[in-house]
């Protein structure tokens, strides 16, 4: 077990200042990604930023164009290009302050320019499901990324947390099971299947 003091350390030794690091956090739904990825930042007190993949969701009215609303969250659900040339630019690490989308819940719509990134701020930390996917546009993020570790809790756990937030967004009970259950679970066997490719597996 790998204690968060640990993943800490880890995460400090890539805010190195002067430089810019990436750090990815992958897992399924429910895996305790964007909680891991928020206490991180705030440890790290001013070194480190949160720039989420889901900032890169599809606008709703474009995912019904396509006829994808009803797998919202699966991987062609997703402005692949825009997030690869976003982490490149932060990579890169130019003198002026980049401004990341965000994905808000309570409208289930990202939104752009929401997140400021300062050239000194050292680390980037970027959570999301599909960081370590091998497929094409996929395959780039792992490329621009130093390192990324691989949430892996318990699967009745994970179910769990993700039935609670599915219905602290409105959903029934049964609503809320279902899709957990099916489109949700079928994304997380995908994700599931790249736990290799990480650098670190935490189980949480």
């Amino acid at each position: 077990m790998v204690s968060f003091e640990e993943l800490v350390a880890r995460a400090s030794a890539l805010a190195v200042d002067g430089e810019r690091h990436l750090l990815g956090i992958c897992g399924a739904p429910g895996a305790g990604k964007s909680t891991l990825a928020a206490n991180l930042v705030e440890a790290l007190a001013g070194k480190a930023v949160l720039v989420g993949m889901d900032g890169f969701h599809l606008a709703q009215k474009q995912l019904e164009r396509l006829g994808r609303a009803e797998r919202k969250g699966a991987p062609d659900t997703f402005d692949v290009a825009g997030y690869v040339d976003l982490l490149r630019r932060l990579r890169s690490h130019g003198p002026d302050t980049v401004y990341a989308p965000e994905f808000r819940r309570e409208i289930e719509e990202p939104i752009a320019c929401a997140v400021p990134v300062d050239p000194a701020v050292p680390l980037v930390v970027t959570e999301g499901n599909y960081l370590l996917l091998a497929d094409h546009p996929w395959c780039e993020v792992r490329r621009v990324l130093d390192e990324v570790w691989f949430l892996r809790p318990e699967e009745a756990l994970r179910v769990d947390r993700l039935i609670a937030r599915h219905r602290s967004f409105g959903r029934t009970p049964e609503q809320a099971r279902a899709r957990a259950l099916g489109s949700d679970q079928a994304n997380a066997e995908l994700i599931a299947a790249t736990a290799h490719r990480a650098d670190l597996v935490i189980p949480a």
